[in-house]
């Protein structure tokens, strides 16, 4: 399909942008051993599947942000026998998750492209305010990027059609000239169909797509932004 260029791109953070992987595994290896609680490899896979089926959950609108957030130690804690205050414990993992400002390969590169040419950059999130708000911050992103919007801000989460209409309410752009950019096709793609936008799917590990969700592109890597640009 022939590519358009758009003036504002609309891009997801965790897994688009951010290395949610690694922060997230420094993250939960930091709070476990600051509570002198025995970490490996196998922690790590027990809480990656609880928290998946938790945010689906929360993309569904079947749970809010509060109670995914107690759950998913909660049920981990459970799992593995441990002892221990979720709520403090989960204050604890979030400041951690804080510092993750890991990048994905050409993020950097591709926001500071974007924005030398007068196009703009704001980032859309599910994400944890708290968190969002220290990652972009601390991270050098933060210079090409325009505004972010986290779910738990907007009062909707991705794919919610009021989460869209609230974003385009506050930029001064018009759809058909804006791109949405994300590595979920439930979340990301999925909302922006909804909201009449076009999407790009950043398919960074070449998956075949099992949905019946159609984006407007397609990509492997970040780099390949640029054919919007030119």
């Amino acid at each position: 399909m022939n590519s358009k260029q758009y003036d504002v791109f609309l891009l997801d953070a965790d897994g688009t942008l951010f290395n949610f992987d690694m922060a997230e595994a420094r993250a939960l290896k930091a709070v476990f051993e600051i509570n002198g609680f025995a970490y490996s490899d196998n922690v790590l896979s027990q809480y990656r599947a609880i928290s998946k089926q938790l945010w689906a959950d929360f993309e569904k609108g079947n749970i809010n942000i509060d109670r995914l957030q107690s759950l998913r130690f909660s049920r981990l804690f459970e799992e593995r026998g441990v002892h221990c205050n979720d709520t403090t414990f989960n204050q604890e993992y979030l400041l951690e998750l804080g510092k993750g400002t890991f990048l994905i390969d050409g993020a950097e590169e591709i926001c500071r492209e974007i924005t030398a040419e007068g196009r703009s950059i704001y980032i859309i999130t599910n994400g944890i305010y708290q968190v969002q708000k220290a990652r972009i911050g601390h991270s050098p992103l933060k210079d090409y990027i325009s505004g972010y919007f986290v779910s738990e801000m907007v009062g909707f989460q991705k794919p919610d059609i009021g989460y869209f209409d609230y974003v385009f309410s506050q930029i001064a752009c018009k759809k058909e000239n804006t791109l949405i950019v994300g590595d979920s096709l439930t979340a990301d793609i999925a909302g922006g169909i909804n909201a009449g936008v076009d999407t790009c799917w950043f398919n960074e590990h070449n998956a075949e797509n099992l949905t019946d969700i159609r984006p407007t592109y397609e990509i492997t890597s970040l780099y390949d932004l640029r054919r919007f640009l030119r």
